[in-house]
């Protein structure tokens, strides 16, 4: 399976953090990280971590500095970080496999993933009676025998669609990164938290079917 396209994303928008360290490679390959803004239709914006090499930077073309318009190209990956309460975090950030100045006046933000369910999909209602339908699919990398763990949240008559998937069922989806402001009370004090999950907009259910691949191995990540 040809990873590039199962797991792609583009994003046109403004950079609203400059670059910090993140981590260093085994090889010795530094990343940093930046946030950029991409506004939706409604006003409203998402603002996207990005994780992007030293050797891009290193290129000079752009400064990344805050208010800088780009389009990055480049895969959802995930990171699974440990908390001190024994409990595991699911990181979210956009890799970055390429960048460009932003050539359109609009800003832009679309994801196309192809994975496996992994675990039992959660369907409620709003008060309003607005179907939603929480999913966490698996998206492997066969080069590196590894998985990316993405939670996508679908709606409607996705939302009807999804409610019935299986661990294991193989579907491909289309949509776009967004980003919610939340506050988490822990020992009776507030933290304000972004949660990062992509919005659905269409969903292709294959018939291939896989079982013990994709289960979620030692510990529930605490979305």
């Amino acid at each position: 399976m040809d990873y590039e396209k199962t797991n792609s994303v583009y994003l046109s928008g403004t950079v609203s953090q400059s670059p910090q360290f993140s981590h260093t490679l085994y090889g010795g390959e530094k990343f940093y990280m930046f946030t950029l803004d991409v506004q939706r239709l409604s006003g409203n914006v998402d603002s996207i971590p990005i994780t992007i090499s030293e050797r891009l930077i290193a290129l000079g073309k752009f400064n990344f500095n805050v208010g800088e318009k780009l389009d990055i190209f480049g895969e959802y990956r995930s990171h699974n970080q440990d908390e001190k309460n024994g409990k595991s975090k699911l990181l979210l950030s956009v890799l970055c496999k390429d960048v460009a100045a932003k050539t359109d006046e609009h800003d832009a933000n679309s994801i196309e993933l192809t994975g496996y369910i992994c675990k039992p999909p959660i369907y409620r209602e709003t008060p309003f009676k607005r179907q939603i339908c929480d999913i966490l699919l698996a998206v492997n990398r066969p080069f590196f025998k590894k998985s990316d763990y993405i939670p996508l949240i679908a709606w409607g008559r996705n939302a009807l669609l999804a409610k019935n998937f299986m661990v294991g069922d193989k579907i491909t989806i289309q949509g776009r990164i967004q980003s919610r402001n939340f506050t988490k009370i822990i020992d009776d004090i507030s933290y304000e938290k972004i949660a990062y999950e992509v919005s659905i907009q269409d969903i292709t259910k294959y018939e291939e079917k896989i079982d013990a691949h994709i289960s979620l191995q030692e510990k529930e990540f605490g979305l």
